[in-house]
């Protein structure tokens, strides 16, 4: 089956060509390289893992709630827009099917734009550390696309098309001639706002295979952010004011354009609700409030930790309500989300043996 088939809007069959610009970087130095990124590339060598192998697939799914959670948390709860369907459950279903599949879409086409951003980092970045670090992450990006690909096409059976504001990130990501530019769109904004979304979701679902998916990933994905801290931290010390003013100014446009990247227009509008009272209902919804402010959990410190924090960035981030974020300690997040998926696999192993030793005492009983 085609995925153009499952797709709840119609999107076109040809390829989104984006035209980038700027070198393609060559470097005749193989010795020289930083210890942290290198260590960081060792660890990325170390912690490949195939989605085939590692993800229970058999576990089922429910797609009408594959997260398991309380309708209390749709954002239209409650309000007039709750009205019309409050009560019906095919309904309530419907709209829960869509918006695991509008989440989830989101997702798949953020990873393969990071897969693709992750190889211009090699192809542009003048480092030979970063190109070898970068290399890692793109077939981390690969493996996280086709985990959420097989997610929606398995098990959910719905896809949307990219969100406007994550394809205009995108696009003024990869369309910028400057080779620090990848990184700061993907690896600081859209992967941290990402790392932020799947950290949420897997704290909060009850059921088995999201959470092994949205664990999994985020263990990558903590590598990554880290990677473009490093990168960053470093070059943007060099910058002349003007030159960080200029990051500055790209940094809050995307930020934005990220806040209002999960407001799921598509889902109200393609199920037919009132698109301008869901998303009125949705910014006055304190639970997504609070969801939205912690999306930013992860963008925040890392800014400030790279250096671009002028007044214009405070200001937006004040106007948002996520500056006091800016003291969140990153490597402890990134650390527990490690820790998370550990304990996965861990948990996994012992159901495993668990399993094996009642195979066990049934043969040894059948045999007496």
């Amino acid at each position: 089956m085609s995925t153009h088939e499952l797709y709840t809007i119609p999107v076109e069959h040809r390829t989104w060509d984006v035209g980038m610009q700027g070198a393609a970087r060559f470097t005749w130095e193989y010795d020289d390289g930083r210890d942290r990124l290198l260590s960081l590339y060792q660890k990325g060598k170390d912690k490949q893992w195939d989605a085939t192998t590692r993800i229970d697939w058999s576990v089922e799914v429910d797609p009408h709630n594959a997260l398991g959670l309380p309708v209390e948390v749709i954002p239209i709860y409650g309000t007039s827009q709750w009205d019309r369907i409050a009560g019906d459950q095919k309904a309530i279903d419907e709209l829960t099917l869509h918006m695991t599949a509008w989440q989830f879409s989101q997702f798949l086409h953020g990873e393969q734009g990071a897969m693709i951003c992750s190889s211009r980092i090699v192809e542009s970045v003048p480092d030979l550390d970063s190109k070898f670090y970068a290399a890692t992450q793109t077939m981390d990006e690969a493996r996280h696309a086709e985990t959420y690909a097989r997610f929606l096409q398995e098990k959910i059976g719905l896809v949307y098309p990219i969100n406007p504001y994550l394809k205009s990130l995108l696009d003024d990501t990869l369309t910028d001639s400057r080779w620090d530019m990848p990184y700061l769109g993907m690896q600081v904004l859209i992967e941290g706002l990402a790392l932020a979304a799947f950290g949420l979701l897997r704290d909060l679902t009850s059921s088995t295979l999201p959470k092994q998916i949205l664990a999994y990933v985020m263990q990558d994905e903590a590598r990554h952010v880290a990677f473009g801290r490093m990168a960053l931290k470093d070059y943007y010390a060099q910058l002349t004011s003007a030159e960080r003013a200029e990051r500055e100014d790209f940094v809050v446009e995307g930020c934005y354009l990220m806040r209002d990247r999960f407001q799921m227009e598509e889902v109200w509008q393609n199920l037919g609700f009132d698109v301008a009272a869901c998303a009125e209902a949705v910014e006055q919804s304190e639970m997504f409030r609070a969801y939205q402010s912690l999306l930013f959990s992860r963008i925040v410190p890392c800014v400030k930790d790279i250096g671009l924090w002028g007044e214009k960035v405070q200001k937006a981030y004040a106007d948002m309500g996520v500056l006091d974020m800016a003291g969140i300690d990153l490597s402890a997040l990134m650390r527990a989300d490690e820790d998370v998926a550990e304990q996965i696999d861990a948990e996994k192993a012992e159901i495993a043996a668990s399993a094996v030793a009642v195979s066990e005492t049934i043969a040894v009983g059948a045999d007496h």
